[in-house]
């Protein structure tokens, strides 16, 4: 739509016609012929001298022009604008950084899937956290695997495709054959730093024990827990395995206790979906939307019309005078 940026300009429109009514004529004085004996003859006649004027005739350009020309002035003035539909801006309110084990054990087929057939854990989780992204519209999600080592996959994104097509190349051992859960949570305390969300929440899921870290799992959650952010822990596994195949529950358990997180054990792929399931619950789809309308300026459009109209009008006037004026010349060269 149209609209104007000060309408109350517009108020200025009668100002001339207002000007002509209360303002007296203009008045200037000229040479004229003077007539000796002027004062006796007019009162031998009876008549009263008044002072004389001449007024100049306006031709019916001017009449029509001059108010077009202030009426775009004015309307120029007002600052008219054309107003596009609105344009809206979902700005996510929560970051969410998934952590998940890329250790050489995720390879193993102990996980019964959706069919009943044994699939490797990978796989599962692969599936089952793409589906979870799917439901996640409204936050940035950023993406991180450790095995011996934590790397960052995905930096904080509203870009869930990427997300998701990350998830989707994910090879057991791509990250080291052990597990690094403790430097992990470490690289996500660093990724929070630079982060400016309202809520930060960070998702660690394993299927053993800290056998890598430099930085010892529950000094990184008490970090966490300072810093403000949540750290919901999964376990998957076998919690009755030996050396580093058995996944330390404990120690997610305290994670997930010391940071305000929950914490969840998953045996199976059904099991592992119903939690994350529960994690999409429990975190509620926040967002915040700004919206606003582009505005594109349009006052150049009456206020070159109306230059153009002063300017078409004078030119022709100027060519009409010199045209009556090379007529009366010649006119007067014939006479004589």
């Amino acid at each position: 739509m149209y609209a104007f940026e000060y309408p109350w300009l517009l108020v200025l429109l009668p100002v001339p016609v207002l000007l002509w009514w209360l303002l007296p004529p203009y008045r200037e004085e000229r040479p004229s012929v003077r007539l000796p004996f002027f004062g006796e003859v007019a009162s031998a006649a009876g008549l009263r001298p008044a002072r004389g004027a001449a007024v100049p005739r306006a031709n019916w350009a001017r009449r029509v022009l001059a108010p077009l020309a202030w009426l775009l002035v004015v309307t120029a003035l007002a600052r008219p604008q054309y107003v596009e539909p609105p344009v809206t801006r979902v700005q996510p309110a929560r970051d969410l950084l998934l952590a998940l084990d890329l250790s050489q054990s995720m390879d193993t087929r102990d996980f019964n899937g959706p069919s009943g057939l044994p699939v490797a854990r990978v796989q599962a989780v692969r599936q089952v956290v793409s589906a979870f992204v799917a439901q996640r519209a409204g936050d940035r999600i950023g993406l991180i695997v450790f095995g011996d080592a934590a790397y960052p996959l995905v930096p904080f994104t509203l870009d869930h495709a990427l997300v998701q097509t990350m998830l989707a190349t994910m090879l057991p051992g791509m990250a080291g054959p052990s597990t690094a859960l403790g430097d992990a949570l470490g690289l996500g305390i660093k990724l929070f730093d630079e982060s400016h969300a309202r809520d930060k929440v960070m998702i660690v899921l394993t299927d053993g024990n800290d056998t890598a870290s430099r930085m010892p799992p529950r000094r990184a959650a008490d970090i966490a827990r300072q810093r403000g952010f949540t750290v919901h822990t999964v376990g998957i596994g076998d919690p009755a395995a030996t050396g580093e195949n058995k996944v330390d529950l404990e120690t997610l358990r305290s994670i997930a206790a010391d940071t305000g997180g929950r914490y969840f054990y998953g045996a199976n792929q059904d099991e592992l979906a119903q939690i994350y399931a529960t994690i999409d619950r429990v975190l509620p789809h926040d967002e915040t939307s700004a919206a606003w309308r582009p505005r594109r300026e349009l006052f150049m459009w009456p206020l070159g019309a109306a230059v153009l109209i002063v300017l078409a009008y004078q030119t022709t006037m100027a060519m009409v005078t010199r045209w009556r004026r090379a007529t009366a010349r010649r006119g007067q060269e014939t006479a004589a």
